[in-house]
């Protein structure tokens, strides 16, 4: 039986007997290029992702800075993002830096509220990017919730319990352009889909995207 990883559609698939399979590694996957496109995209400082992803047991709110949310759909789970306070801090005023806002109006402490307000945008635009690009590559549907903020002290976890079908954990460690870390961290029932037929998926474009094309063709 020969078995091999190929690119398809977006995602690393594994064929089986000629046949396409997605599982919860490709999703993770997914998920990771969508928390560094959009963060970086957002602050004009690159971030990585480790190339490994960490097994754990449970998901963690952890200090300084936690954003939370849950999706449903084809398939349930849920993203956590810990921020250190430090990097919180930095991809706050980036992000606000890159959008032209003067330092002097910028948050001084990671405790105000418009640096965990910020940071809920942020992963807002994430979760929707991935929902985004998982519904069109996989032909599916999923729905997100509205993502929650909290600042935890330094001595709290507080450990997050979500109703899935025999759930899959994973965690990834993420660096900023400035030398921080945050961590990722996904939930979701144990799922994949196998290809019963060759298709395309169906791509949106962006306003960029349009843009683009209308310069290129003039």
């Amino acid at each position: 039986m020969l078995i091999y990883k190929e690119y398809f559609g977006g995602f690393m698939t594994e064929i089986e007997n000629n046949s396409k399979r997605v599982d919860c590694s490709d999703i993770i996957m997914t998920l990771c290029q969508s928390v560094a496109n959009v963060i970086t995209s957002a602050t004009s400082q690159e971030t990585r992702y480790a190339p490994l992803v960490q097994k754990i047991t449970k998901t963690l709110l952890t200090p300084d800075i936690d954003t939370f949310v849950m999706f449903t759909g084809s398939f349930s789970g849920m993203v956590v993002i810990n921020f250190p306070k430090e990097t919180a801090m930095e991809i706050y005023t980036s992000y606000l830096r890159n959008m032209g806002i003067p330092e002097v109006e910028m948050a001084k402490n990671y405790t105000q509220d418009e640096v965990s307000n910020t940071l809920g945008e942020l992963m807002n635009q994430i979760i929707g990017n991935f929902t985004r690009q998982i519904s069109e590559e996989l032909h599916i549907r999923i729905d997100q919730s509205q993502p929650k903020m909290l600042v935890l002290p330094r001595e709290v976890q507080i450990s997050i319990s979500v109703n899935l079908d025999n759930p899959k954990y994973g965690k990834v460690t993420f660096h900023t352009e400035g030398g921080n870390v945050f961590y990722v961290e996904l939930a979701m029932d144990d799922t994949s889909f196998t290809a019963l037929r060759e298709f395309e998926s169906h791509t949106t474009l962006s306003p960029d995207d349009i843009l683009e094309q209308y310069t290129q063709e003039r």
